[in-house]
């Protein structure tokens, strides 16, 4: 542990008086070793009917086939890859969180990597689904694992769709493995706690062991690089894969090489978007505001106003390209996009994915946490859009215009995609309730050198600059968890 103090002009990224360990065990585990409230059953239930909704689509669809959808001859893919891309995008707010930021030291991370890491397992789940479920045969689905030889099998390894299985099943592996190992000192925690019987054996299984000796701290924090430098070319060869599965094609709309950058950004885009949906709402279920800030909340909504104008740019930039090829149907593609039956779809996401996300440019927004959900829910609908206007819009005219359609929705496809709303947050609502949301050993790290009381403490102390002091006290003004009246603001 870094026993240095860190500068004073460093916002803090732990709040409140007489934070300890002991204190930051117990307000994290508390939701995990006690009765849920009513605010969780609320939406654990909630969730659950969207998970029947599911299970019931889904059902329909296994049984009676493709036809429950609103597929035709000319839009062979609709809500189904609409709704996958959707949810790989989401996923990948938890690798960039707990690897990318992991590697660059960025100790911000530590409050909110684990329940980022979850929201990618569980995007990743749901977007599994729609992989299966739109295979038409999900009774087949293990013709895309890499069997022996003596199965007799005709798969197209120059499919973009089976470069989707393996990155997709690639991503999942490597994102279970790291959440995992960050979980096990927290989960042996957890086992140390509890009284003798039932749970502490379950707990003492799921802890693998853990002794929390020297050497055991030297391996988990090797391990964590190492599969810090494993997750990080996930970050950007994931969705480069999910976009070839349109970038590699001769369709008017997708047959261009922007794609693999637009859709990291725009993955990255929403998966932030994400992690601010889920967070906002755990950190007052849960009372965390001490360990989710409102430094956290805001460096999260830069990092949207960041990736959101990426995500402006490239709109931008199809066009520029679709008109700079001279090529006719290129051209007519877009047109469609913004003028023709799906304009509705195209100006929906060009409000919700570039021009919402400006309004934090202001302070006063950026900073407000009932702005910030209501803005994250937006670009994730926002995002949505996008994938339905690349999909749809692209093939619903295509080359030939007698074979010309257009696109309805029946219930099953939205009970498909509401359902699998449904799943994600009831495995993530009992993720909050039987492990911790919080990375509590990484936290711990932060309280010597990074909350606000060894801040105050410094500046008890007398021995700081008077400037740097007040600036200090300037950013505090935002927190919502700070109680400036502790402070003696000399004038």
């Amino acid at each position: 542990m870094a026993s240095h103090s860190e500068s004073i002009i460093r916002e803090p990224l732990i709040t409140g008086k007489d934070i300890t360990y002991a204190r930051i065990t117990n307000e994290v585990l508390f939701p995990v070793e006690n009765k849920p409230n009513k605010a969780w059953w609320i939406g654990f239930i909630t969730a659950f009917l969207g998970a029947m909704l599911w299970v019931v689509a889904i059902s329909l669809t296994f049984w009676y086939g493709l036809g429950e959808w609103g597929l035709n001859k000319t839009v062979g893919w609709a809500w189904d890859i609409t709704g996958f891309v959707w949810w790989v995008g989401i996923g990948h707010a938890g690798t960039l969180i707990s690897a990318v930021l992991l590697l660059f030291r960025q100790n911000w991370r530590n409050s909110i990597n684990r329940s980022a890491e979850a929201m990618t397992i569980f995007a990743v789940v749901c977007a599994a689904t729609y992989i299966v479920a739109h295979m038409g045969r999900p009774w087949l689905a293990y013709f895309c694992l890499p069997l022996p030889n003596q199965y007799v099998l005709w798969v197209n390894w120059n499919s973009a769709l089976m470069m989707d299985v393996f990155a997709i099943s690639t991503y999942f592996s490597v994102s279970l493995v790291f959440w995992y190992t960050g979980l096990l000192p927290d989960i042996a925690s957890i086992r140390d706690r509890a009284p003798r019987g039932l749970r502490r054996r379950i707990y003492s299984v799921l802890s693998f062991g853990w002794t929390g000796s020297v050497k055991t701290w030297q391996r988990f924090e090797t391990v964590s690089l190492i599969l810090a430098g494993i997750s990080t070319p996930l970050v950007l060869s994931v969705h480069t894969i999910v976009s070839f599965d349109f970038a590699t094609s001769l369709e008017p709309g997708w047959h261009t090489t922007i794609f693999p950058p637009y859709f990291v950004a725009g993955a990255i885009f929403s998966g932030f978007a994400m992690v601010q949906t889920l967070l906002l709402i755990t950190r007052k279920v849960l009372g965390l505001e001490n360990y989710i800030t409102m430094f956290h909340i805001e460096s999260m909504n830069k990092i949207i106003i960041l990736t959101g104008s990426i995500v402006g740019v490239a709109y931008i930039t199809e066009f520029f390209i679709a008109w700079y090829s001279g090529v006719e149907y290129e051209q007519y593609a877009f047109i469609n996009r913004a003028t023709g039956p799906y304009w509705w779809a195209y100006w929906s996401m060009m409000s919700c994915n570039v021009i919402s996300p400006q309004l934090f440019w202001f302070k006063k927004l950026r900073r407000s946490i009932p702005f910030s959900w209501f803005l994250s829910v937006v670009v994730n609908i926002g995002m949505w859009f996008e994938r339905f206007v690349i999909i749809v819009t692209s093939l619903h005219r295509d080359y030939v215009p007698s074979s010309w359609a257009m696109f309805y929705p029946t219930w099953v496809d939205l009970g498909v995609f509401i359902g699998s709303i449904g799943v994600f947050f009831t495995l993530f609502l009992l993720f909050i309730r039987v492990l911790p949301s919080v990375a509590m050993a990484e936290v711990k790290l932060l309280v010597k050198t990074a909350s606000e009381q060894a801040k105050k403490k410094l500046i008890d102390s007398g021995t700081l600059d008077k400037e740097h002091v007040e600036e200090y006290l300037e950013s505090l003004k935002k927190y919502d968890s700070v109680d400036l009246a502790d402070y003696e603001i000399q004038k």
